[in-house]
Formats: structure tokens, sequence, C-alpha cells
């Protein structure tokens, strides 16, 4: 007799004994480590990097009073002091507020681009990996015909075709990106549909929106949260790379890309016009990495 809503456990009748099928038991182990995230020094140093770096960029107006995009032809091209940091560049605008405020718009797309790809790819990488047969067959051949063009060739491509500006990256990215995630649910799906657990979920009669939305997908959604942080990086990067070619985000709006485009002309004389919110993206790039890592070691079977 198998009662999968009733704590998932297996009964064999006349013998009185109960096999626990609970999905949650594989995790408790774990626990005590999870409860111990804070002592992880990769994840708490990528959450203090980011924290920091996404704070200046939410408290930009309160950091700085300059205008991001207001022009002072008398102040062009200034070295760093005291009324701005980190000088002016050659429309008179202040680099310390740009470089804040493009903070603003890189980080913000490159959080809510990863959604896109994240929503979609485990959607469909559950779907394929659980169903198999025809649905596996089209979805992953989908895959294949993504990830036969290299990454930032399409994505420049449909940015192109589609126009600049962040509804463009959008789908870009989205277009681009899910494919991973896909791959990394459907293996996890393939592994975890033939646990105990979902066999007596499956014998029990619940439907299989059930069964991948409430036993599968906790079990198997950890990779694709880790993989995420990296993930973000790549989106920054491809946000920044379409600004440096002026298919990113629109002028005059600070963006990181686009202050480095700027900036090169300028390069011999003026190189932190350029280099700053080149470190802007290490920093950030740094920060989320070494949050991915932490958390791969905390959600790693097997380690303390």
């Amino acid at each position: 007799m198998i009662d999968p809503e009733a704590g998932g456990q297996l009964f064999a009748p006349g013998s009185g004994l109960a096999v626990e099928l609970d999905p949650r038991s594989a995790d408790r182990s774990a626990q005590p480590r999870r409860r111990n995230w804070y002592r992880q020094p990769a994840l708490m140093a990528g959450l203090v990097i980011t924290a920091i770096v996404i704070g200046m960029a939410i408290f930009a107006p309160l950091i700085t009073s300059y205008n991001p995009i207001a022009q002072n032809l008398n102040d062009t091209l200034q070295g760093p002091s005291a009324a701005h940091w980190l000088g002016t560049d050659e429309l008179g605008r202040d680099i310390w507020t740009r470089l804040l405020y493009g903070g603003r718009v890189d980080l913000r797309v490159g959080f809510i681009a990863v959604l896109f790809p994240f929503c979609l790819g485990t959607i469909l990488g559950s779907l394929a990996g659980y169903f198999g047969g025809w649905v596996e067959l089209v979805i992953m051949r989908l895959v294949d015909v993504v990830v036969a063009f290299p990454f930032y060739v399409l994505l420049i491509a449909l940015v192109f075709v589609l126009g600049p500006g962040e509804r463009s990256i959008y789908i870009a990215i989205t277009v681009v990106g899910w494919v991973s995630y896909a791959r990394l649910v459907r293996a996890e799906i393939l592994v975890a549909k033939r646990q105990e657990y979902v066999l007596a979920a499956q014998a029990g009669g619940l439907s299989n929106l059930r069964i991948m939305g409430r036993h599968l997908l906790p079990n198997v959604i950890s990779q694709s949260i880790v993989y995420a942080m990296s993930d973000i990086v790549q989106d920054i990067l491809a946000i920044v790379t379409l600004g440096y070619f002026g298919l990113g985000i629109p002028p005059p709006t600070a963006e990181w890309g686009s202050m480095i485009n700027e900036g090169q002309n300028f390069l011999s004389t003026h190189w932190e016009l350029t280099t700053i919110p080149g470190i802007a993206v290490v920093i950030v790039g740094l920060g989320l990495s070494l949050i991915g890592d932490g958390l791969a070691d905390l959600l790693r079977p097997g380690q303390s």
C-alpha cells in the first residue's frame, strides 16, 4: 500500500514495515551544513562584494549629487579631484556618477535577464527528462540547433535584428540562454525520476504535474541555481559587450559597455575612462562567481 501524501511511505501489508520515501529525508543530513552557511568563506566574500556593489547602485542618488547625463563642456577630461572623485569624461560628465548609475542599469538587466532562460529552460528540461519519447526528442533537437551557434554571435545577431534596448536584450538572452538550464534539469530529472519516492507518487495516482512540481523540481533545482550565479556574470558581460558595440542600452543612459566604448578614443591620455568601468565589471563578476562557488560547496552532497 502506497500513501505518498502521508509522508511518502510504502507499506507492506501484513508485515508492519514501512519504507520511508519522503524526498525531504535526503536533505536532512545536509541541514546542519546549510544552517552554517555563514561559515563558507567563498559564499560570504561573494555576498559582501555583491551587496556593496548593489547597495552603491541602489543608493547612487545619495552618494553623488551629479546628473549622470548632464554635460559640462567647461570641465571636459578633468583628472580626479575633490569635486570629481574619478574625473570627468570628454563631455564633462562625472565618471563616478556614471559608474554608479551604469551599475544600476547593468545589474538590473543582468539579474532580470537570467530569470527568463532559467524558467524556460527549467520547464522544458523537466518535460524532456520526465516524459522522454517524442517530447524529449523535439526539445533536445531545439537545444542542438541553438548550441550550434556561438553564444555571442547569435546574441549580437538577434539584438541587431530586434534593435537596441532592454526588451531586445531580454529576448535575445532568453533565446540563447535557456539551453544550459534545460540540459542541467533534464539530466537531473532522468536520475531522480527513478528514485523510490517518485515511483511511489506515480503508483499513488498523483498527476504528472504534481509529481514534477512537488517531488522532482525541489530536489533537482539546486544545480540550476548555482549555475545561475555564473550565468548572471555572463549576462552582464553580454550586456557590456552589446553596449560596447552600440547595440545595448541607447545613449545617453549611463552603462558600463558604452563607457568603455566612449573612453577608448582617449586610452593613451585618459586610460581611466575605459579601465574604471572594466574594473567594475571584474568586481561584479568576482562577487557573483564566489557566490556560485560557495553555493556549490554548500549544496554538494556528502560535504561537511
